[in-house]
């Protein structure tokens, strides 16, 4: 196989806290379909702790891992946003939000002890995640003649397609979701199909 068609994200929102001289970290991971939801995320976490000093934050995004973002928050440049990303690149997941929420307990930790408090409380809150393998699919729209239904079903069941929107009239349109690696296969058999439109419209 010339590409991998699976990533690693979270099943659910995790938590985990990490303590260092009076400073606490609230580590709170996410699974995200998409980076918008990051804002969302932190104005939530602001208004459940109000009195935290800093939200410092990271992502990571794309079936092929290729987004990503960090903040520091007012943290000294380096010692929050990119220790809690490095600890998403260490596990290979990607999908997902890891926000960390400190509030300061009066003693300064130095640039080390920063950067090992937003990693440690990261790792906490991932071994409390359940980690989950995805496929990157290809999601396709089919468009064919009601007379062709059984053929276009036939083959969306033979190969266990899902099938995410139907509509059945004289002119029928099925949106289905496929494997990337299956996409050559599947595509050959419908298009030995007359007059059935295949229309590409994203991945997942």
């Amino acid at each position: 196989m010339l590409f991998e068609d699976t990533y690693l994200t979270i099943e659910k929102p995790s938590e985990g806290i990490f303590r260092d001289r009076g400073s606490k970290f609230i580590a709170c991971c996410y699974p995200i379909a998409t980076e918008q939801e990051i804002k969302t995320i932190i104005s939530n976490l602001k208004k459940e702790h109000p009195k935290a000093n800093h939200h410092c934050w990271a992502i990571r995004w794309g079936t092929d891992r290729s987004v990503f973002r960090i903040n520091d928050d007012g943290e000294p440049s380096g010692t929050a946003g990119r220790p809690i990303l490095n600890t998403l690149l260490s596990h290979n997941l990607t999908n997902i939000a890891v926000v960390v929420v400190r509030y300061f307990g009066g003693t300064l930790l130095g640039v080390p002890g920063l950067i090992n408090a937003y990693r440690s409380a990261t790792e906490l809150a991932l071994n409390e995640a359940n980690v989950v393998e995805k496929t990157i699919n290809d999601v396709y729209t089919i468009e064919f003649n009601y007379l062709q239904m059984n053929e276009v079903m036939r083959i969306i069941k033979e190969d266990n397609l899902t099938t995410l929107e139907q509509q059945f009239n004289n002119n029928c349109t099925v949106k289905i979701s496929i494997r990337k690696m299956q996409v050559n296969i599947i595509l050959s058999k419908l298009h030995k199909l007359p007059a059935v439109q295949i229309k590409y419209n994203y991945s997942i």
